[in-house]
């Protein structure tokens, strides 16, 4: 395991300049401290759901809720034929009153409502509990997380990401991009929620299903996070995120937002396109996707073209990404 970076107390300039800058994940202790929702929740589980109801839109949030066998583990079935847990649609306030009744009872079902938008769900929040350091993020909004002991599998993000423990403790591991190959990552286009995953379990990591596995293990951080403390984690970095308490909160902040699914789109797109082309010619598409996009100086391909003639490889802008767009629907279309 390596150690990761912890920071306690960092103004909105400081963090863009000496954390976001790095792109690596940092811990931001007590960030939120001073959080009503979380003084409430020093108080008690029941203190800080009642701090929430005070904004309960009542508008059904999704809800997942997995079987006691399941340890609070929400993933897919042991055939790859479905998901081992089901969805039901029910109030942020109901289901903080079922996680209360339950909290004792170790028999009881895993309940786990994720990225609901408070802006939708629970409209005021921000006013009352700000994060000024996320919040003048482009795009950002605020989502809560709200759980029993439970576990999100090992995933990525596609933006930024800093994510504040409101309530409960929350175990993150984290692996950096360059261990994809060793996680063993799951369906891309038919996923838990949203996001692919990998398929081994860092709590029950089986080594003789998935060997590579124990060299992301040697790369991997972790860290407990207590109530008011908060994470950075940066787009593309997996994590894997652990509930350890009976009753949690969790609220995060996505932001830097790619456009139209971005490079994802492009990455998905390029498994038709290029993966099964013979080795041959892969190469040498390498070295135009090495040229044009991954150099250090790709932004520079075509300076030695006037302005006006550079096309889809001119400087990033509206009318560019436009172009782009349509060249692509129209290759895509056969016309």
């Amino acid at each position: 395991m390596i150690p990761i970076e912890e920071i306690h107390g960092i103004s909105p300039a400081q963090f863009d300049a000496e954390v976001a800058s790095g792109y690596r994940p940092v811990v931001l202790r007590g960030l939120a401290d001073g959080w009503p929702l979380v003084e409430a929740g020093r108080e008690s589980a029941r203190a800080a759901l009642d701090h929430l109801a005070r904004f309960d839109s009542g508008r059904p949030a999704d809800v997942m809720i997995a079987p006691p066998g399941e340890n609070g583990r929400f993933f897919y079935r042991g055939d790859m034929r479905g998901f081992n847990f089901s969805v039901e649609k029910q109030p942020l306030g109901r289901l903080g009153t079922q996680l209360l009744d339950e909290a004792a009872n170790d028999a009881a079902p895993a309940r786990y409502a994720g990225a609901t938008d408070t802006a939708e769900h629970l409209p005021g929040f921000d006013d009352a509990n700000p994060l000024p350091l996320a919040q003048d993020k482009s795009g950002a909004q605020s989502r809560v997380w709200l759980a029993s002991r439970s576990q999100v599998a090992t995933h990525y993000d596609l933006s930024d990401n800093v994510a504040v423990v409101a309530l409960g403790r929350r175990r993150f591991t984290l692996f950096p991009p360059e261990a994809t190959a060793d996680l063993y990552v799951g369906p891309l286009n038919i996923t838990i929620a949203g996001q692919p995953v990998s398929m081994a379990d860092p709590l029950n990591p089986d080594l003789e299903r998935y060997p590579r596995f124990a060299a992301a293990l040697d790369k991997a951080m972790t860290v407990e996070l207590e109530p008011g403390d908060a994470i950075y984690i940066p787009t593309l970095w997996w994590h894997h995120v652990a509930a350890l308490d009976p009753v949690n909160i969790l609220v995060n902040y996505w932001y830097n937002h790619a456009p139209h699914g971005g490079p994802f789109i492009a990455f998905v797109h390029a498994l038709s396109a290029v993966r099964d082309l013979p080795q041959a010619e892969r190469d040498a598409w390498r070295h135009w996707f090495e040229h044009f996009i991954f150099s250090p100086d790709a932004d520079h391909a075509a300076d030695h073209l006037p302005l006006h003639a550079r096309g889809v490889q001119g400087p990033p802008s509206p009318q560019r990404s436009e172009a782009i767009r349509a060249f692509v629907a129209r290759a895509l279309s056969g016309r």
